[in-house]
């Protein structure tokens, strides 16, 4: 499907699946993206590849909550195999990607919502495969200005080791380093014509340094 569609990129999601009994594999009650909430459902994890006009699914994997990793009775009654146990969905997504790139087949980019693309060990991951990535984050992620620099105290002493570098300001919050840019850096963009008109904002593109770790998500 890769040569007809020519995707733009391939995207990382999950999907969720109503469940209304407690024995369907992997089901429980965990975050459902259509309603917003929690609820009793399934959810699988996908790379799909996608242009504005088309998308086909190139992986799938079901996401196995922690409680069923040691549920040894309903393992058994739906034939969980051993080998099967709890992965956090980044990760799923990572061994997707690994899968496909022993297929034979690259990304020309890899999105993703904020689900996932604040988790910094994805990124770290994606950037040592060497992917090409656009992923969205939360706006209380926190980075330093590009311009700041980390800077090693003064050694107390003769004795001991050399003091690490370490920035000197504690890092603000993206959100905080948009409001600080002003109007002027903002440029007014349209990215799709939907069906009720043209979307569009505001955007600037800065330079930052990565500051906060992985934030909490339903990707993990």
């Amino acid at each position: 499907m890769v040569p007809l569609i020519r995707p733009a990129a391939w995207v990382i999601d999950d999907v969720s699946v109503p469940e209304d009994g407690q024995m369907s594999v992997a089901v429980a009650p965990q975050y459902w993206g259509a309603l917003g909430k929690r609820a009793n459902c399934q959810v699988a994890v996908s790379v799909h590849a996608a242009t504005d006009t088309a998308s086909c699914p190139l992986q799938w994997r079901l996401f196995l909550p922690g409680e069923w990793a040691s549920d040894t009775s309903r393992r058994a009654v739906t034939r969980v195999p051993p080998e099967v146990t709890h992965r956090v969905k980044w990760r799923l997504a990572l061994d997707m990607l690994d899968t496909l790139d022993s297929w034979g087949m690259k990304p020309p980019v890899v999105v993703a919502d904020a689900a996932y693309g604040t988790n910094a060990h994805l990124r770290t991951a994606l950037s040592e495969r060497g992917l090409a990535y656009v992923l969205a984050i939360r706006s209380d992620v926190s980075a330093h200005p590009f311009e700041a620099q980390p800077v090693a105290p003064a050694r107390n002493g003769p004795v001991g080791s050399w003091p690490r570098p370490r920035y000197r300001q504690a890092a603000p919050s993206v959100a905080a380093l948009a409001a600080s840019l002003g109007q002027k850096a903002f440029t007014s963009l349209t990215w799709r014509n939907a069906s009720r008109g043209e979307l569009r904002s505001r955007f600037a593109a800065v330079r930052v340094r990565p500051a906060s770790p992985s934030k909490p998500s339903r990707a993990s």
